[in-house]
């Protein structure tokens, strides 16, 4: 159309008029929006509970030892310092000259881009718009000079090196361009389509979570209401047979007529729920475990509250493992029982198995650890975390609350994945203003649990700090025990990518174990995926070696075989050996209430 077909008057001028005014009328009222959401957000701010300020970050003593150790190396080897700032300098003056030639050429559009890939620059204009291009190039380059001057220092401990390069790589991620409305693409290109109602409902999300957490702001990483527990998570059908104050002892429901004799019992960790492993029926483990014709108790822990502060680790093993290892012995009439234990579940059955057999008692027949560490001289990623500063904190935070709160440690995972558990999703909530996906893995994520204040400090001070089970020192009801005191036979799962509970450090736990007789398979993926995976998906792999396990883990890594699939019929074939033969399928009695039971529905005041 010409302008000359805009008459005064025209339908089409007309039109126009009445969307302008449409777009200014949402343009009010977005304003209005925001100047109420904001108040909200201001009053939400203050009931933001004041912590210990240990619990926000590193002492000050590593930003201090990476200075010296830089200062060191400019003292002892400058020619590399001095290279690794002309490499620098080369390579940004480089992209600038010619982002600069570019333009010069009349051509609104970037230089060539060598990459390397990044997720988080997706959207095509990070490589084709000049701003944006120069911003991620300028970013790359930045986070590659401080990542190369902190990989060189050599005067720095191993101990320091790890956390010095954890927290440089914080503040690198922190700081991409990506974090940021002015310099996000996305962001702005969305804001513009909407007339900024994308802002707004990202303002609306972050009121949200943080109106929902106290004052804090946690990112909510999947639908609240999209997923129940008991009606479309964990429902695989069972009953609760037991409870104390510790915990409720699931019996599920057989679903075949036979059964092996020796009954099967899992502890999870009780630092998140147990429900990971029956998300789906398709994903579900212990419906799997079920139809395999097993049968299946399974612990669901209390989700403490400060009344449970002076709670201990001989609390969890008198009161949990030993009470629900009675229990299924009692309710199935079997002399023996088969045990599980994920994570520091499985680190508190390795503790309990030690215990047993000082006290001469072989009532559990096999074991098997999922991700488990149990020798702490190299913690792996959560090092980062182990020392004085940030556990010193943690036991006066705990001092004063009675519980470690779900908050602290969610904050803490989460961490550890930044990009894909902070950045991402609060890019997409807060600026992209999206509701949260409606994913069961994410849901369960978020349904953290806190821990008692004493068997925090227990944990990390006596085992994950001083190392105290593989050296033999760490004392259940007041007497040592040691790795050597694990004489039945067990099965390890680790996960090659754990950034919780590195396979590494599973594979010399397990090196230690006094047992003859010993098998370790190591699963792709991470501490979630690597062990909720179904043979149905067909997703990820695992090795195993039938050699013994014993010394380096790189070694019996080199010589295993690599099996396409689930290791989950391999461990039931392991499992099956040592569960004795077919009886007939055991129905769950005296039913306290139906499974998942009431205690992972419970919401504690933190």
């Amino acid at each position: 159309m010409t302008t000359e077909d805009r008459t005064p008057g025209s339908p089409t001028e007309a039109a126009d008029a009445e969307m302008s005014e449409a777009r200014a009328l949402r343009l009010q009222e977005n304003l209005a929006r925001i100047e109420e959401l904001s108040k909200r957000l201001t009053a939400a701010l203050t009931h933001r509970k004041q912590a210990d300020p240990a619990l926000a970050g590193p002492a000050p003593d590593v930003y201090m030892k990476a200075a010296t150790a830089y200062i060191a190396e400019m003292m002892q080897n400058p020619a590399r310092v001095v290279e690794h700032q002309v490499n620098y300098w080369g390579k940004t003056l480089k992209h600038y000259v010619e982002a600069q030639q570019t333009l010069a050429k009349g051509e609104f559009k970037a230089p060539p881009d060598p990459g390397p890939k990044d997720r988080r620059f997706a959207n095509p204009l990070w490589d084709t718009h000049p701003f944006f291009n120069f911003l991620k190039q300028q970013y790359l380059l930045n986070s590659e000079a401080i990542t190369t001057a902190v990989d060189d220092m050599e005067a720095l401990p191993d101990n320091d090196r790890r956390r010095v390069e954890y927290f440089t790589r914080q503040i690198v991620d922190m700081m991409a361009p990506t974090n940021f409305l002015a310099t996000n693409p996305d962001a702005l290109e969305k804001a513009v389509a909407t007339d900024g109602m994308s802002l707004v409902q990202g303002l609306e999300n972050l009121v949200r979570d943080v109106e929902g957490n106290h004052g804090e702001l946690v990112v909510t990483l999947a639908d609240r209401e999209a997923f129940k527990v008991g009606e479309n998570l964990a429902t695989t059908p069972g009953e609760v047979v037991y409870r104390n104050r510790m915990l409720e002892l699931i019996q599920y429901t057989p679903t075949t007529d036979k059964v092996h004799k020796i009954p099967l019992l899992i502890f999870p960790p009780w630092i998140n729920k147990f429900y990971i492993m029956d998300l789906k029926p398709q994903n579900s483990l212990i419906k799997w475990i079920v139809d395999q014709g097993f049968t299946l108790f399974v612990v669901s822990w209390v989700n403490p509250d400060h009344t449970y502060a002076g709670t201990s680790l001989d609390d969890y093993i008198r009161d949990g493992f030993l009470r629900a290892m009675a229990e299924v012995r009692r309710i199935t009439g079997e002399p023996k029982i088969n045990a599980v234990g994920y994570c520091i579940g499985g680190t508190t059955l390795g503790l309990t198995l030690a215990h047993l057999h000082n006290a001469g008692d072989a009532s559990v027949n096999a074991a098997t650890f999922f991700t488990t560490l149990a020798d702490f001289s190299d913690p792996g990623e959560v090092g980062v975390f182990l020392n004085n500063d940030f556990v010193d904190g943690i036991e006066r935070q705990t001092e004063t609350d009675g519980i470690l709160s779900k908050l602290f440690m969610a904050r803490t995972f989460s961490f550890l994945r930044s990009n894909d558990l902070i950045y991402a999703p609060a890019i997409k909530s807060y600026m992209m203003g999206e509701a949260p996906p409606a994913f069961d893995l994410l849901y369960w994520n978020g349904d953290g649990t806190n821990l008692p204040a004493r068997m925090a400090v227990d944990y990390l001070r006596g085992l994950c700090q001083d190392d105290g089970f593989a050296k033999g020192q760490f004392k259940v009801f007041g007497k040592p025990v040691s790795l050597h005191d694990i004489k039945l036979p067990l099965c390890a799962i680790a996960c090659e990518t754990d950034h919780i509970a590195h396979w590494r450090g599973s594979f010399n736990s397990v090196r230690q174990m006094g047992s003859d007789d010993k098998t370790f398979i190591l699963s792709e993926s991470g501490h979630i995926a690597g062990i909720i995976n179904p043979p149905s998906k067909n997703k990820y792999g695992h090795y195993s070696n039938d050699a013994p396990v014993e010394g380096p883990p790189e070694d019996w890594l080199k010589a295993a075989t690599f099996h396409k699939g689930s290791w989950w019929p391999r461990w039931k074939d392991w499992l099956a050996a040592r569960s004795g033969p077919l009886v007939k399928a055991r129905q769950p009695t005296d039913s306290l209430s139906h499974a998942p039971g009431t205690y992972v529905t419970a919401t504690p005041a933190d």
